[in-house]
């Protein structure tokens, strides 16, 4: 069962100053790494230094966690910048000495991995680098190839490959391997083609696109975040971008966060060369993130925030806001329920019908509109007054309640959980997920499961949690077995 120890939960405000439950280092941890991108600010500020102290801290008592969170953020979240940081802090922490290479080997999936980890470290804690990370480096810069290499060589960046080589120096397995070593240090590795080169050199043209398509060099992050390229250059081969998006195989292995569907979806809808087609195209495509999810029985209550502090947008480099993604996830959770039903709050409580059959995005864009306070409260005293008899509640939200119902600042939503349980249903699931990790909660106990992140593998710990099988922190606790 999830649930988070009573004795050990204080009370505490959270960032508007009402009443709220303190989280352990380990949930506050994992709730604030697996909903950030890091050195962005946030509506209540950034948690960057949080996630720093509280990541040194645990390296020291419990550095496998802090190993397993690092891969886990990467291969699950697919979040780089903050993967990056929980591999230097391991590098760093004498402790985590013995998890070194395994967090650098998992969190490396890039070869630009490798420079930013590096960059990273010298940002964080300058020089002298340690020799556990060096050998890392070295061992994982070996698995690249020179176009892998040479398509992220290039820019302005602080630390190149050739920089890598000289710090660590790395002996070459092979005489392939040795020329390909001496190109990367004389600045001679050959230009990588690249989609992003093609259109640069070439123009953003309707022949540059057919040829790109049919040499096969769109891949599938390329294709999607360019679909409102492609549709205004109409290539005639347009058909195999479709197929590549809508490949179940391919939207897995992609490893996209829902919201980039979202955003291509948002950025094209209104074009004059869109039809029904590409629509259809992207709701396929993200219907598939939840085909294997494990089906929910019962009746499930979906409520999600449309506050105006989820009107931040969650990069400085995006468009995309956190009731963005709260309204997405509220969707994606109908497809897996088999009775539910759908509210949205700020200070106010709007029941939002959403057929089984509707489509994803069309639904989760009419439906992300943001406007005043956070009555957090609100689902649960409809359920109350209402007397809706449901097996769980799923609470989408940043979970910074700032209403004061009955002197609510002086006591969370836990009580009315609690007032729920005794008066309606004793065996209510609250599942809250945090979509900001501010790094306080306003529920704990038995029946209860802090789940964070903006992905749609949010939605498998309701069941597990359910079932006793597993929960978010137990899950990177174990990640990657034994070794």
């Amino acid at each position: 069962m999830s649930k988070f120890n009573k004795e050990n939960s204080m009370k505490t405000v959270n960032k508007s100053g009402h009443e709220a439950y303190s989280m352990c280092d380990k949930e506050r941890l994992v709730t604030q790494v697996l909903c950030t991108f890091f050195n962005e600010e946030k509506f209540y500020g950034d948690t960057s230094k949080e996630i720093v102290a509280t990541a040194e801290k645990l390296a020291k008592t419990d550095p496998k966690f802090i190993s397993n969170l690092a891969i886990y953020a990467r291969k699950e979240y697919h979040l780089r910048s903050v993967a990056h940081v929980l591999t230097c802090i391991v590098a760093k922490t004498v402790e985590s000495k013995p998890y070194i290479k395994r967090t650098v080997t998992g969190v490396v999936e890039r070869a630009d991995d490798l420079n930013e980890i590096l960059a990273c470290y010298l940002s964080m804690y300058g020089k002298p680098i340690p020799n556990g990370l060096k050998k890392a480096l070295a061992t994982n810069l070996k698995r690249f190839n020179e176009f892998q290499l040479s398509k992220y060589n290039g820019g302005e960046k602080a630390v190149k490959f050739k920089d890598i080589l000289k710090l660590t120096h790395v002996k070459p397995d092979n005489a392939e391997q040795e020329k390909l070593f001496n190109k990367v240090l004389n600045d001679n590795l050959e230009t990588a083609v690249r989609w992003e080169t093609e259109l640069s050199t070439k123009g953003n043209t309707k022949e540059v696109w057919e040829e790109l398509i049919e040499k096969n060099q769109v891949g599938y992050m390329a294709a999607l975040r360019n679909l409102r390229n492609i549709l205004n250059a109409q290539p005639s081969n347009i058909q195999k971008i479709y197929d590549k998006l809508t490949n179940k195989f391919e939207v897995l292995r992609s490893k996209q966060l829902p919201f980039r569907f979202s955003s291509a979806y948002k950025e094209i809808k209104d074009l004059p060369k869109t039809t029904n087609k590409v629509l259809d195209v992207l709701e396929k495509a993200i219907e598939h993130s939840v085909s294997n999810m494990p089906r929910l029985s019962g009746k499930t209550v979906i409520a999600f925030d449309v506050s105006g502090s989820m009107d931040s947008s969650v990069s400085s480099k995006s468009k995309v806001r956190c009731c963005d993604i709260s309204s997405l996830l509220a969707v994606l959770s109908t497809k897996i329920c088999d009775e539910y039903m759908v509210f949205s709050f700020d200070t106010k409580l709007y029941k939002t019908n959403i057929g089984t059959n509707a489509p994803i995005l069309e639904e989760a864009n009419k439906l992300a509109r943001c406007y005043g306070g956070t009555s957090l409260e609100l689902p649960l005293q409809y359920m109350i007054n209402n007397n809706i008899v449901a097996d769980r509640l799923i609470l989408i939200s940043d979970n910074v309640i700032n209403s004061e119902w009955s002197g609510g600042y002086k006591q969370t939503c836990q009580a009315l959980a609690d007032k729920y349980r005794k008066t309606v249903n004793k065996n209510l699931w609250v599942h809250a997920i945090d979509l900001q990790g501010y790094g306080t909660q306003q529920f704990m106990g038995g029946k209860t499961n802090i789940i964070a992140g903006w992905s749609e593998k949010v939605l498998e710990f309701i069941k597990l949690a359910e079932d006793g099988i597993d929960t978010q922190v137990k899950r990177i606790e174990n990640y990657g077995g034994n070794d």
